[in-house]
């Protein structure tokens, strides 16, 4: 059963800020775990679930370089695998001096979760710059789409057996 019953926008206006500074220190704990013995780019992610709960992840790279999975893919994975659905923020980080975005794979994949999830981009002084995940991809793929076209499908399939 999928755990969580606040929605997103609820939760983000009562977040506090140590519960944001937690989320900060979190991704930048976890890009101490990553595995990118080819590129040597770190990359930590901290995902807040509904329920307050911060799930970390990290980059894991592999010799076949389209195996590699981002950060922000691994922590979804491992909180969607808890059984989390609904998630008000997520923070990102990398060893470079200035804010680094998640990817368009990394976009659409939070996407799918919510609209409205706040995009932190942290530095590893814990400075950062808030967007919301709308406006880092501001035109999604989501199951709108796909219940759409469904539609018209149905209705093809469906003119094709009429007498």
């Amino acid at each position: 059963m999928a755990r969580g019953n606040i929605n997103n926008s609820e939760l983000l206006d009562e977040l506090e800020q140590s519960t944001i500074t937690n989320l900060l220190k979190c991704c930048i704990k976890a890009k101490e775990y990553s595995y990118s013995p080819y590129s040597k780019f770190r990359v930590g992610a901290a995902l807040l679930t509904d329920t307050g709960e911060i799930i970390d992840g990290c980059n894991v790279e592999n010799a076949s370089y389209g195996l590699s999975i981002c950060a922000e893919r691994t922590a979804l994975v491992k909180a969607v695998s808890m059984g989390f659905r609904k998630f008000p923020a997520i923070a990102v980080t990398a060893d470079l001096d200035e804010f680094v975005s998640p990817c368009g794979a990394c976009r659409q994949f939070i996407v799918e979760f919510g609209l409205e999830c706040d995009v932190y981009l942290v530095k590893s002084d814990l400075s950062y710059k808030k967007v919301c995940i709308s406006e880092l991809l501001p035109l999604p793929f989501t199951s709108t789409e796909l219940e759409s076209v469904n539609l018209q499908r149905k209705s093809l399939f469906e003119g094709k057996f009429k007498d």
